[in-house]
């Protein structure tokens, strides 16, 4: 049984860092290099994360500057910037690229929260099918009584009181993300 509950917090949590990480892929009007990290630079044949192919850095609020580490690749890391659909339009001078990154205006900024929506929205499912999943090896053990009645009903009250904070953790990181989104 306690097993079972550990492999549950682990997916529910795991869940949680999905969505966190989901959520930084979001502009919020600030420099931040967690919007690269879905970018693939076409890197001799291999996509490669961006991060390994150039130094990254943010020398103020608005900005994102890019400095390869192969000159050869600053055309590979513009396309694969312009194909990531970020909205960003980097600007290279031959040695780094310079990504200005603006203030989203207040209509983008609500899709950007409708955006958040959907990926919390996924990782409340996530939890819930996780608690499912659960539930059920709960019951198959008790079925093939390899607990009792009284441990798979405790078994089941431990999940739902993970599941429970999971959705409210996830709600916490919503809100802290939509607060970064709508400051102006």
């Amino acid at each position: 049984m306690h097993d079972t509950v550990k492999r549950t917090k682990a997916h529910m949590d795991k869940a949680v860092e999905v969505l966190r990480d989901e959520l930084k892929t979001l502009r919020t009007g600030r420099a931040s290099l967690g919007i690269l990290d879905a970018v693939r630079v076409d890197y001799y044949g291999t996509p490669t994360p961006l991060n390994q192919v150039a130094n990254l850095s943010v020398p103020d609020p608005t900005l994102i500057v890019i400095q390869p580490w192969d000159q050869t690749l600053i055309s590979a890391i513009e396309h694969a910037i312009q194909k990531a659909n970020l909205g960003l339009n980097p600007m290279n001078d031959g040695k780094v690229i310079k990504l200005p990154v603006p203030s989203p205006t207040q209509e983008r900024r609500k899709e950007l929260v409708k955006v958040a929506h959907e990926y919390t929205e996924r990782a409340r499912t996530a939890a819930r099918n996780v608690r499912r999943d659960g539930n059920d090896e709960l019951r198959k053990l008790e079925k093939n009584k390899a607990i009792s009645e009284d441990e798979m009903h405790r078994g089941l009250d431990e999940v739902q009181k993970l599941t429970d904070e999971h959705i409210k953790l996830i709600g916490d990181v919503l809100a802290s993300k939509e607060k970064e989104i709508m400051e102006v």
